[in-house]
């Protein structure tokens, strides 16, 4: 009788530890990873990443500024949330960003900062060394198809 008793409960931790693992794992499925920004990490490959003429032109606090700049655009376009939670992916309208919007946001706060840009490729090779740094941390989602 006892030999039952010790087979239904194994059964049962059985089923209960099964279920709850495949509930976790279709959730997590569900889920993108979370890529992590971190600004230092960010500054620094940007910068190895920028040509020496564009690095002989800035300085890394005002890459840094720059950065932060672009991660603010990013946020007023919806493109990045309020909080790291873990959520489906639910874009479900068509956002269109184009690299000379960003530019002349740049170019804008660059001036109300005091950053001195001499030659606005400069930016360019910030922006596409910055997107070079989200395809790495995994940030960069699918290429729209041309509309």
């Amino acid at each position: 009788m006892i030999w039952l008793f010790i087979v239904l409960a194994a059964i049962g931790v059985f089923l209960i530890a099964a279920l709850s693992i495949g509930r976790e794992a279709r959730r997590l499925d569900a889920m993108a990873p979370r890529a992590v920004y971190q600004l230092e990490q960010a500054t620094d490959f940007v910068a190895m990443s920028l040509p020496e003429s564009t690095q002989a032109r800035l300085t890394m606090e005002e890459l840094e500024q720059l950065l932060v700049m672009h991660m603010n655009w990013l946020h007023g376009k919806g493109l990045l949330p309020d909080k790291a939670v873990d959520h489906r992916q639910d874009n479900t309208t068509r956002l269109v960003v184009t690299e000379e919007s960003l530019i002349a946001y740049l170019l804008g706060e660059a001036d109300k900062a005091g950053i001195q840009i001499v030659d606005d490729v400069d930016l360019v090779n910030v922006t596409e060394a910055h997107l070079a740094y989200f395809d790495a941390i995994g940030a960069v989602g699918p290429v729209a198809e041309d509309v």
